[in-house]
C-alpha cells in the first residue's frame, strides 16, 4: 500500500513540476539557473522515498566557478537524489531522445540543458564543442554522467571521454560528485530507506599534455575509491 501511495505522489509531483517548470521556462527560457531551481524541487522528493540525503562539499568545490561536474549514474531514483548537488549556473548533457518525453522532455530542453545525439559520432563531437563554447561564453558549468548509462548495481562503469574533452577544450576543472550505492537499497514498501551519502570532491585541473582517456581513468579511480568509502559509511551507520 505504501508503494502505491508513493508511486501516485511521485507521478503527480512529476506532472506538476513539469507544468510549473514549463511556466518558469516560458518566462525565463534557457536561463542559467533554471536547471538549479528545478533540480531543487526534485531533490525534495527524496523524503517521500524514505531516504535522508547527507551532502558533503570539499571547500575548494564551493566557489570553483565554471566546471564540468561528473557523477555516477545508478538507476531511476537518481532523479530525486543527485539533483540536490546541482550548483547554480549549471546545465546537464542528456540524450536527444529525452525531448520526446511528454512535458519532461520539453522542460529539459527549455531549462537550457544540452541534448546530444549519441547514435551519431560526428554530431556528438559537435555537441561537446558546443558545451565547451557555452562554458566559455556564458560562464556555465556542465553536469555529465561519464559512464554514459545507468549502472544498475554493476559498480562504477568505465568512463567515456566526452566530459574530459569538454573540460580540456573549455580549460575548466573536472569536479567529481560521488553517491553511495543505491541499487536495491530503496524499497517503496519500506518506510525508512536509510541515508544516502553524496560528496562533491575537490576540483581536478587537467593537464593538456595528458590524454582525455588517461584523465578519465584517473578520475574513475578516485571516484571508485570514494564510493567505496561512502558505502562503508552506510554500513557503519
Amino acid at each position: 500500500m505504501l508503494a502505491v501511495f508513493r508511486i501516485i505522489i511521485m507521478a503527480l509531483f512529476i506532472v506538476l513540476s513539469c507544468v510549473f517548470g514549463l511556466l518558469l521556462c516560458i518566462f525565463k527560457p534557457f536561463h542559467n539557473n533554471n536547471v538549479h531551481i528545478v533540480s531543487g524541487w526534485f531533490s525534495k522528493m527524496a523524503v517521500l522515498l524514505g531516504v535522508k540525503l547527507e551532502l558533503t562539499y570539499h571547500p575548494d568545490a564551493k566557489n570553483v566557478g565554471p566546471a564540468v561536474y561528473v557523477a555516477n549514474h545508478q538507476n531511476n531514483y537518481d532523479i530525486f537524489t543527485l539533483p540536490a548537488m546541482v550548483p547554480e549556473n549549471c546545465v546537464s548533457l542528456g540524450k536527444k531522445s529525452l525531448k520526446w518525453i511528454p512535458f519532461f522532455g520539453q522542460l529539459y530542453w527549455l531549462s537550457g540543458n544540452i541534448l546530444i545525439d549519441r547514435a551519431n559520432r560526428s554530431k556528438a563531437a559537435g555537441t561537446i564543442s558546443k558545451s565547451a563554447e557555452k562554458i566559455k561564453q556564458k560562464g556555465l558549468s556542465v553536469w555529465m554522467f561519464p559512464e554514459g548509462t545507468r549502472s544498475y548495481g554493476r559498480g562504477l562503469l568505465p568512463f567515456k571521454t566526452g566530459a574530459f574533452h569538454t573540460a580540456m577544450s573549455a580549460d575548466v576543472p573536472i569536479v567529481p560528485v560521488c553517491m553511495s550505492t543505491t541499487h536495491k537499497t530503496i524499497k517503496l514498501n519500506r518506510l525508512d530507506n536509510g541515508t544516502i551519502y553524496l560528496e562533491m570532491l575537490a576540483p581536478i585541473y587537467l593537464d593538456k599534455d595528458v590524454t582525455a582517456r588517461e584523465h578519465a581513468s584517473h578520475v574513475h579511480n578516485i571516484m571508485a575509491a570514494k564510493i567505496t568509502e561512502l558505502d562503508a559509511q552506510v554500513r557503519n551507520k
